[in-house]
C-alpha cells in the first residue's frame, strides 16, 4: 500500500505498509518503508514512524531513523523497517480500526555547509505550527469567544478569527443554519491551513468520510468568503469524483458556482464506462428533482460523448 505523494525539502516522497512483510524472513510482521520518489541528487534524511492509536487518539510503536542521516538516491531510495510490529498484535490492536490505519512520518532533510574543511550537520525539524494551533483550539486555553452552533459551543480567539476569517463576525456568538460538524471543520482549517482529517470530527460525527467533510467545507469557505479553503475543497472533490459522488458534487459545484469542479464532473459523468452508473445513482435522483435543468445539460453532454 502506498501513500499519497507529500514534499519535504523540494523533494517527493511516500510512505509504503506492506501488511505481510517485504521479505520471507519478515512475512509475520508489517513492514513500513519512506520512499523518495523525485529524480536528483542524493538526500541526506533523519525519519520516524509512529502509529495512531484510534481508541484514545494517542501515537504508538513509535520508531525512528539512527542518529546518522540515512541517504537517499536513484540507487538507494527507500529505508524503513522490516518488521515493524508483528502482523498478529497489529490486527487485534486499537491502530488497525474498519480496516484503516494512519501512520505518522516525520521527514527532517538534513542542511549541511562545509566550513575549512569540516562538514557541519544542521538538522532542521519540520514545522509544528499548525499542530500547536490546533491544539489551542481544541483545549480553549485563553479563549476569548464562544460560538453557539446549535447544541454544540466552540470556544475560539478572536485575533486568530480576525487575521484568518474577517467576515465572520466575531461580535456573533450564534452562528444560523450551520451544522456543527460543518463549523468544526472550518475552525480546523482556520488555525491550521490544513484540511482537517475524519479522526478530528469523529466527536461530532463518527461516520464523516473525506468526502462529507470536503462539501461542507466548499460550502463554509462560499458563504465566510475562504477563497484558498474553496480552491482547496474544489481541488479535493475533484479528485474524489466517483459514480455515487458525481451527482451530489455536481449539484455543489453549480449552486456554488464552481466552473472547474462543475466541468469536471460532467466530463466524468459523461464518459461511457461512467454514465450508466451515474444514472442510477441515489445523487441523480435528488439532482432531478431540486435541479432538473443541470440534469438535461449532463444528458446532452452524455449523448454528445
Amino acid at each position: 500500500m502506498t501513500s499519497g505523494k507529500f514534499t519535504v525539502g523540494g523533494h517527493e516522497w511516500v510512505v509504503l505498509f506492506n501488511p505481510n512483510g517485504n521479505t520471507e524472513d519478515s512475512k509475520e510482521y508489517v513492514s513500513v518503508f519512506l520512499k523518495l520518489i523525485s529524480p536528483g541528487q542524493e538526500v541526506r534524511v533523519l525519519y520516524e514512524f509512529k502509529l495512531l492509536d484510534q481508541s484514545s487518539s494517542k501515537y504508538g510503536v513509535h520508531y525512528v531513523s539512527p542518529e546518522t542521516p540515512m541517504t537517499f538516491n536513484t540507487q538507494s531510495s527507500t529505508w524503513g523497517w522490516n518488521k515493524y510490529l508483528k502482523r498478529s498484535e497489529f490486527e487485534t490492536s486499537s491502530y488497525l480500526k474498519d480496516d484503516c490505519l494512519t501512520i505518522h512520518c516525520a521527514v527532517r532533510v538534513v542542511q549541511t555547509r562545509v566550513e575549512e574543511g569540516q562538514q557541519y550537520v544542521i538538522p532542521v525539524p519540520p514545522s509544528d505550527l499548525s499542530q500547536n494551533l490546533k491544539g489551542l483550539l481544541e483545549s480553549g486555553a485563553h479563549s476569548d469567544i464562544t460560538f453557539q452552533v446549535g447544541d454544540k459551543s466552540f470556544k475560539a480567539h478572536k485575533s486568530i478569527l480576525a487575521a484568518r476569517c474577517p467576515p465572520l463576525d466575531t461580535e456573533t456568538v450564534a452562528i444560523e443554519e450551520f451544522d456543527p460538524f460543518a463549523f468544526k471543520a472550518m475552525l480546523l482549517f482556520l488555525y491550521s491551513d490544513e484540511l482537517p482529517e475524519s479522526r478530528e470530527l469523529s466527536d461530532l460525527d463518527p461516520h464523516c468520510t473525506s468526502t462529507t467533510i470536503i462539501q461542507h467545507l466548499l460550502v463554509a469557505a462560499d458563504r465566510f468568503v475562504l477563497a484558498r479553503l474553496k480552491l482547496m475543497s474544489e481541488s479535493k472533490l475533484c479528485s474524489e469524483i466517483t459514480a455515487d459522488t458525481a451527482a451530489t458534487t455536481l449539484a455543489l459545484a453549480d449552486h456554488h458556482q464552481c466552473l472547474q469542479l462543475k466541468t469536471a464532473c460532467l466530463n466524468f459523468a459523461a464518459k461511457h464506462e461512467n454514465s450508466g452508473e451515474v444514472i442510477k445513482s441515489a445523487g441523480l435522483a435528488r439532482l432531478e428533482k431540486n435541479n432538473p435543468s443541470l440534469v438535461i445539460e449532463l444528458h446532452h453532454l452524455i449523448r454528445t460523448f
